[in-house]
C-alpha cells in the first residue's frame, strides 16, 4: 500500500510518555505501511530517543529521528512538518496527510483513519478533539475542571462566530492535520518558542483555507501542568492550579492560628522609607505592634534615605530600630532606590522570615501582615507571598474603584502574561509588600529602583517553581497617588528589569530616560541591579553585624 500519511511528533526529554504515544500510532485501525512516524528530538536529555528506537521497533513502526533545534516547540514541529511535506510532495502525493500530535498524547484508534476520510471527502486542514486523561484528571480540583469547561465554551462561542459548523474550539498541535500541497502554500508553520499552532490558524484564516473542527477525530492528552512548553495547556493547568491553591484571604488567619503555626521561627519586619512622616506611625502602631505584642514579629527595622520630614521620629515613637540606607553596606555606595534600600534592610536584619511593607499607607491594618505571614507560617513550602488589594483611585471628582495601580496594569501584566504566563495570575505583581523566607532572598538579586518587586517574583519563580509562590488579599489599599509621568519613570524601571530575565538582545540606554516637557532633560532611572547577599555578606562577629566598612551593634 502506498504512503498516505506522516506523523510528526516533537519531543524534549518525553522518556516517561512517548512510548505510549507510539503505541497508540501503532493501533491505529489504517495499516502500517500507510504511515510514516517523524520523531523530533528536540534537545533531550534524557532516553527519548532510544525509548522511541525500541518501541518503534517492537511495534513494527516505520520511525525517522530528527535532532530539534531546542528552541521550543515551535521550531521543533516546523522542522519536522517541513520534512513531511518534503517527503509527500517528492513522491507526488499533494494530498498526502501531515498529522501533527504530542509525545504526551494518545491518539484513538481510528484518529488517522478519521482524518484520511475527511481529506478524501475534501478537508484541507483538520482539527481534532483534545480530552484530558481520565487518569490525570483525578487528581485535578473540581473548580479548575469547572474553569477549564466555562473557558472552553468560551473558546467555542468565539469560533462558532466564525465557523458555526465548528463541532469544538480546539485548533492544536496534539492533533492537526493538514495536506502537504496546502502547508507548502500557506508558508509552512510559524517556528515560534510556543503557541505555534494559534499563529498557525491566523495564518490559514489569511490564505482563505478552512479548518474542519472535526469531534470524530480525537486525541487524550496528559493534565499535567509541567509540560516543555512555554505556552499551551500545561501552561494554563499550571496557572489555574495556582489560582485554587496559592491564593489566600487575609482572614483566613488569625492571630491564635499564626500563634500555634510559628513554631520557633523569627521573623523581621523592614520598612523603607523615604518621607514618610505622616504615614510611617501608622503603618507601624497599627499593623506591625499588635503582632509584636503578640509575639508574632521579632524584629522592626525602618530603612530611611535620609528623611528631613520627621519620618525617623515618627518611626522610633513607633517602637521601630532605625537604619539609614547608605549606612548600611557602605562600600557599596549610596542607594540608589528603593529596591536597594530593601537589599540594605535585608543585610541589617536577621529573621528567617521577611517581610517588607510600605511605609506610605494611608489606611493601615493588622491583617496586611497576618495575610503575608500566614501561608509561610502554615505551609513550609511556600517561599514568598505577595499582598493583593483592591486599588481604588482618588481624583478630584471622587474615588474611582479599581483604576489603581496603573503601572501594573499597562507595563507589569502584559509583560508577564507576554513572557512569564506562568506569573500571569498574580493580582499584583508589583506589590511592594510581601513576604519570604531569608534563604531565598538572599540568593537572589535585588534591582536598585522600582523594578525590584517584578524581578524578585520572577527570579524566585525560577528558582523555586510556582507551587512555592502565593498571594494574599489583603483587602483595600490607598497609597499615595503618584502623577502619570512619575509612572513612566516607574514602568520603565520595570520594564528594564524584565528585559534582563528574557532571551534575546539587551538595549544600551543605560538608564537614561528622557523628559521632552522638560526641554529635553535627561535623567537616569536606576535599573543597576545589587548581587545576591550570601555572595557579598560578611559573617557575624561578637553579636554584631559587619555592614561595609562600618559595623553597626543590635
Amino acid at each position: 500500500m502506498e504512503l498516505r500519511s506522516i506523523v510528526v511528533i516533537p519531543a524534549r526529554d518525553e522518556e516517561q510518555s512517548v512510548a505510549n504515544c507510539l503505541a497508540a500510532l501503532a493501533a491505529q485501525t489504517v495499516t502500517l505501511e500507510s504511515f510514516e512516524t517523524l520523531l523530533v528530538a528536540d534537545a533531550c536529555s534524557d532516553a527519548t530517543e532510544r525509548v522511541a528506537r525500541e518501541t518503534a521497533q517492537q511495534l513494527g513502526l516505520k520511525l525517522t529521528i530528527l535532532r530539534g533545534p531546542g528552541a521550543g516547540s515551535g521550531p521543533a514541529r516546523r522542522l519536522g512538518m517541513d520534512a513531511a511535506a518534503e517527503r509527500l510532495l517528492s513522491l507526488r502525493l499533494e494530498h498526502g496527510l501531515i498529522a501533527t500530535t504530542d509525545a504526551d498524547s494518545r491518539p484513538a484508534p481510528d484518529w488517522l483513519a478519521r482524518q484520511l476520510d475527511h481529506v478524501a471527502g475534501g478537508a484541507l486542514v483538520v482539527a481534532g478533539l483534545i480530552e484530558l486523561d481520565d487518569e490525570d484528571t483525578q487528581g485535578v480540583p473540581a473548580a479548575v475542571l469547572s474553569r477549564r469547561e466555562a473557558d472552553a465554551a468560551r473558546r467555542l462561542a468565539h469560533v462558532a462566530r466564525l465557523d458555526p459548523e465548528a463541532g469544538h474550539h480546539h485548533f492544536a498541535g496534539a492533533s492537526l492535520g493538514i495536506t502537504a500541497a496546502v502547508y507548502l502554500r500557506v508558508g509552512g508553520l510559524e517556528a515560534l518558542p510556543a503557541l505555534e499552532d494559534e499563529a498557525f490558524a491566523a495564518r490559514l484564516r489569511q490564505h482563505g483555507i478552512p479548518i474542519l473542527r472535526a469531534t470524530d477525530v480525537r486525541v487524550r492528552t496528559s493534565a499535567r501542568s509541567d509540560g516543555r512548553a512555554r505556552r499551551g495547556l500545561a501552561v494554563d493547568l499550571a496557572v489555574a492550579l495556582w489560582l485554587e491553591r496559592r491564593r489566600y484571604q487575609a482572614s483566613s488567619f488569625p492571630i491564635d492560628r499564626l500563634q500555634a503555626a510559628k513554631a520557633g521561627a523569627s521573623v523581621t519586619v523592614v520598612v523603607p522609607t523615604k518621607h514618610c512622616a505622616g504615614t510611617v506611625g501608622g503603618v507601624l502602631r497599627r499593623t506591625v505592634v499588635p503582632l509584636q505584642r503578640v509575639g508574632l514579629v521579632d524584629e522592626v527595622v525602618v530603612v530611611d534615605a535620609d528623611s528631613r520630614d520627621g519620618t525617623v521620629q515618627e518611626a522610633r515613637a513607633a517602637g521601630a530600630r532605625i537604619v539609614q540606607q547608605d549606612a548600611v553596606l557602605a562600600d557599596q555606595g549610596p542607594a540608589l532606590g528603593k529596591g536597594d534600600a530593601m537589599w540594605r534592610g535585608l543585610e541589617a536584619t536577621h529573621g528567617e522570615i521577611v517581610c517588607f511593607l510600605d511605609g506610605d499607607t494611608q489606611d493601615p491594618h493588622p491583617r496586611h501582615l497576618q495575610g503575608l505571614l500566614g501561608p509561610l507560617l502554615t505551609d513550609p513550602g511556600i517561599a514568598m507571598v505577595k499582598g493583593s488589594f483592591d486599588r481604588p483611585l482618588r481624583t478630584a471628582e471622587g474615588t474611582l474603584p479599581g483604576e489603581g495601580g496603573r503601572v501594573t496594569e499597562l507595563m507589569a501584566r502584559p509583560l508577564l502574561n507576554l513572557h512569564f504566563p506562568l506569573l500571569a495570575g498574580f493580582t499584583q505583581p508589583l506589590a511592594g509588600e510581601f513576604a519570604a523566607r531569608r534563604e531565598l532572598l538572599e540568593a537572589l538579586p535585588f534591582p536598585a529602583g522600582y523594578g525590584v518587586e517584578i524581578a524578585l517574583l520572577i527570579d524566585a519563580l525560577a528558582a523555586r517553581g510556582l507551587d512555592a509562590l502565593a498571594e494574599t488579599h489583603l483587602g483595600t489599599r490607598q497609597n499615595r497617588h503618584q502623577s502619570l509621568r512619575a509612572l513612566g519613570e516607574m514602568a520603565f524601571a520595570v520594564l528594564a528589569a524584565v528585559e534582563r530575565r528574557i532571551d534575546g538582545p539587551r538595549s544600551a540606554t543605560g538608564g537614561q530616560f528622557l523628559r521632552p516637557w522638560a526641554g529635553g532633560e535627561v535623567i537616569r532611572v536606576p535599573i543597576e541591579e545589587r548581587p545576591p547577599l550570601a555572595t557579598v555578606r560578611s559573617a557575624p562577629e561578637n553579636g554584631a553585624y559587619r555592614l561595609g566598612c562600618q559595623t553597626v551593634g543590635y
